[in-house]
């Protein structure tokens, strides 16, 4: 069974504290269908971009925050793994959580820039 991040990574789209811009548009507008009702999410778990191999923590912390875990289909279709507890503060829906990371996508800021050079650097195969 895939496992979920011990917690969101540095720059989770999920994060309140990560600058706006980091990802793409299209890596943002992912977000937003898993706040639909259950039968029009995705299929497809949301994996963290600094650790593909796990389910992104941001994602599965804020989807089952309101109780509703058996409400998110995707987690049905790999059998509701162990979700930790975080301290970070995250958006509440993936709506406000693609809403804040594409309002600046057009001009990003300093901290948007270094984060995404350090997240480069790190991570060559974000490059692509």
């Amino acid at each position: 069974m895939t496992e979920v991040r011990s917690n969101p990574c540095s720059a989770c789209p999920y994060r309140c504290d990560v600058p706006s811009g980091v990802w793409s548009h299209h890596e943002y507008e992912k977000l937003r269908g898993y706040d639909n009702i259950t039968p029009d999410q995705p299929w497809a778990p949301f994996m963290c971009h600094a650790t593909p191999e796990h389910l992104c923590s941001g994602w599965a912390v804020v989807h089952t925050s309101r109780g509703h875990e058996h409400d998110l289909l995707a987690l049905r279709m790999i059998g509701y793994p162990d979700i930790p507890a975080t301290t970070v503060a995250l958006f509440p829906s993936g709506n406000e959580a693609a809403d804040h990371g594409q309002a600046e996508i057009e001009t990003p800021s300093t901290e948007t820039l270094e984060t995404v050079d350090r997240l480069l650097r790190k991570y060559p195969r974000l490059q692509t």
